[in-house]
């Protein structure tokens, strides 16, 4: 493997490849590849939010997020469909992230769910037909990024033009790196294969309704940050119940020891360097395979932005509070789910 091919690999494949190193210098080489590949996608990262920032106006920095993570899962992500139809579906997807979110904002609670509800079946059903492909991970995070970051006047006719910008370099690269794959599915058999009988279609509706329901009750109890309750409860929501019990309790413990790390370096560290904790707890994730450890390092970038509206205290409260609102709320609603999907499945076979 060159160096080169070496620097592909994810955080899973680096980590295998130093364990498996017979020798010193084996291992001292594959470190090396390790480390000047997390130097060069945080530069990277850094530049290309940057850039986004600097031609729509740091309002819209969080468009630059989205878009990168878009061209970063979708450069070797597919939808399982034709690409010329996956294609359109992504132009989809940036069309619903950069209308809904904004009228969900300012339409009442009622109409807001049901907005949220629309765009996230669209994302889940058509962006995520192979649930160990997580797609929706991507797509329902930058939603609600957007979602919780919303903008007005000026600076939302900026947000459309950096979303038609971030759509074109999305499906640029997409259609460039999947255009000679052959799908032998379309988006007729993905609507033709949805099935309530079914363990897919159930987690998919699960997550629809309650990611969408998350947002409402925070919304109507007007609890600031109310997206970090519907990512961490989008996070949670995993095709099978023991991953999602694993990944509740993670949720919390990581969030609660992320937060007192970040206080310990709140204090330790001046006041002049606050703004590159966010950084740090970025390379940190990019040092992370376990889901637990990602959380712990996501919430120093989180409570960085926060922390300056709400202060120390009140981002710390908000943090811990919505994180476990959004995992519990999460794994209640969907045990109750399957147990209703259960039941009416039963219920309709008995009949027959």
């Amino acid at each position: 493997m060159t160096f080169y091919q070496e620097l592909q690999l994810n955080q899973a494949g680096s980590k295998k490849m130093l364990k498996t190193s017979e020798t010193r210098r084996e291992k001292a080489y594959h470190t090396l590849v390790y480390l000047v590949k997390i130097a060069l996608t945080m530069i990277f990262c850094f530049g290309f939010v940057t850039v986004f920032s600097i031609l729509f106006g740091n309002e819209n920095s969080i468009v630059g997020v989205v878009v990168l993570l878009c061209l970063m899962v979708f450069r070797n992500a597919d939808l399982g469909i034709h690409t010329g139809q996956s294609t359109i579906l992504l132009v989809l997807f940036f069309v619903i992230m950069a209308v809904f979110p904004h009228l969900a904002n300012h339409v009442s609670p009622v109409l807001g769910i049901l907005l949220n509800i629309a765009a996230l079946a669209v994302f889940i059903i058509f962006g995520c037909h192979n649930p160990f492909m997580f797609n929706q991970s991507t797509l329902v995070l930058g939603y609600l990024l957007l979602y919780g970051y919303d903008v007005t006047g000026k600076s939302y006719q900026m947000r459309l033009a950096a979303m038609v910008v971030g759509a074109l370099l999305t499906c640029l690269v997409f259609f460039r790196n999947h255009k000679n794959r052959t799908y032998k599915r379309t988006i007729k058999d993905i609507i033709r294969e949805f099935d309530i009988t079914s363990s897919r279609t159930k987690w998919q509706l699960c997550q629809i309704l309650c990611v969408p329901t998350v947002l409402f009750i925070a919304q109507v109890c007007k609890m600031p940050r109310a997206m970090w309750a519907g990512i961490a409860a989008m996070s949670a929501i995993v095709p099978f119940m023991e991953d999602m019990q694993y990944r509740v309790r993670k949720r919390i413990i990581g969030n609660v020891a992320g937060v007192i790390c970040f206080v310990a370096l709140y204090y330790l560290l001046p006041p002049s360097i606050y703004a590159y904790i966010g950084i740090i707890g970025g390379i940190g994730v990019g040092f992370s395979v376990k889901y637990g450890w990602q959380a712990v390092f996501n919430t120093f970038g989180a409570l960085a932005i926060a922390a300056q509206t709400y202060g120390l205290k009140g981002a710390v409260s908000l943090r811990v509070i919505q994180n476990v609102f959004g995992v519990a709320f999460a794994l209640v609603f969907c045990i109750l789910f399957y147990w209703m999907m259960s039941k009416s499945c039963k219920l309709a076979s008995n009949q027959v």
